[in-house]
This record gives C-alpha cells, sequence and structure tokens, in this order.
C-alpha cells in the first residue's frame, strides 16, 4: 500500500487572483525574473505555454540545492484560477514515487488568497514530507504578489499551515 500524502497552505496577496494565476498559468517562464533567488527557469519543453497537455521544464532551488524538474500541465480551470502540475521527471521523483501540485487563487474582498495543494507518494516512512517545498511555493507567492503589485519584497516573512491528512 502506498504512503499517500498531502500537504496545504494558504498565502494571502494583495493582487487579484486573475493576475496571479495568469503568471502561473501562461507566462511562468516569467518566474525567473520576479524570483530569480527561487526559479531559475522555465521552459517550454512541448506544446504551449497554459495548454493541458503541455510540458514545462524548469530549474529552481530547494533547499539551497540547484534542482530540475519536468511537469505536464495536468488540468487548468481558468474560471477559478486554478492550474495542477503532474512530475514527470526531476529531482522531487528520486524522493517519491509521484508527485503533483495544485494552485488555486481566490479572490477576496481585498487581495487574493492562493491555495497550494501538493500530493505525493512517498516509497517508504523514511521519507520526509515535503514541506520545504511548500514554504519555497508560499514565498514564491509573495514575490509574485510584490511583482504585480509593484513592489520590492524584502523582509517578508512566510507562514506555512500545518498539512492536511
Amino acid at each position: 500500500m502506498g504512503l499517500y500524502r498531502k500537504l496545504e497552505t494558504d498565502v494571502d496577496i494583495e493582487a487579484p487572483a486573475w493576475k496571479f494565476h495568469e503568471i502561473i498559468h501562461k507566462n511562468p517562464h516569467h518566474m525567473s525574473n520576479i524570483a530569480s533567488d527561487k526559479i531559475q527557469s522555465c521552459e517550454l519543453h512541448e506544446g504551449e505555454w497554459g495548454k493541458v497537455g503541455s510540458i514545462l521544464y524548469w530549474n529552481y532551488v530547494h533547499d539551497g540545492k540547484a534542482c530540475v524538474a519536468k511537469d505536464v500541465i495536468e488540468a487548468v480551470d481558468e474560471e477559478n484560477n486554478s492550474i495542477t502540475w503532474k512530475m514527470i521527471e526531476g529531482d522531487l521523483l528520486e524522493l517519491y514515487k509521484s508527485f503533483r501540485i495544485t494552485i488555486q487563487c481566490t479572490p477576496k474582498d481585498k487581495g487574493s488568497v492562493i491555495h497550494y495543494t501538493l500530493e505525493y507518494e512517498k516509497p517508504h516512512e523514511d521519507i520526509q514530507d515535503s514541506h520545504g517545498l511548500l514554504e519555497l511555493c508560499a514565498s514564491m507567492s509573495k514575490d509574485i504578489d510584490a511583482h504585480l503589485m509593484g513592489k520590492t519584497n524584502e523582509g517578508s516573512s512566510i507562514e506555512v499551515g500545518a498539512p492536511k491528512a
């Protein structure tokens, strides 16, 4: 039996949900300019930017280490500002049997809430849960928000919620 896990967190931002979604959905290649300390590049490997079935290749920094990921856009819901990527190659799959990231951007009275869901299967109990990657996602959200709002993002702190089973 697999050891399936799910980690989730919410990040409050000032930018509109649709603007945030547009960056991660249709323009992820701009994230290396927005959060260069976290994302070095995002390249389209196959398909079209933002289209289901397209394959992206990422160079990023996770826990102080240069990493790579190749993922396929598994689902997009433009009405609900949601996107899901499924990892098909890369460093995360050296630790986990499968890995999926879903990001949903929800408008609120002022700003938006960015909800991250990481779903993965561990090959055995000794593998740590991916709290570091969840923190990376949350921190990147603040960088994207600062970019969209025309601010710098120095000294921000990120609080990641507890995992949900």
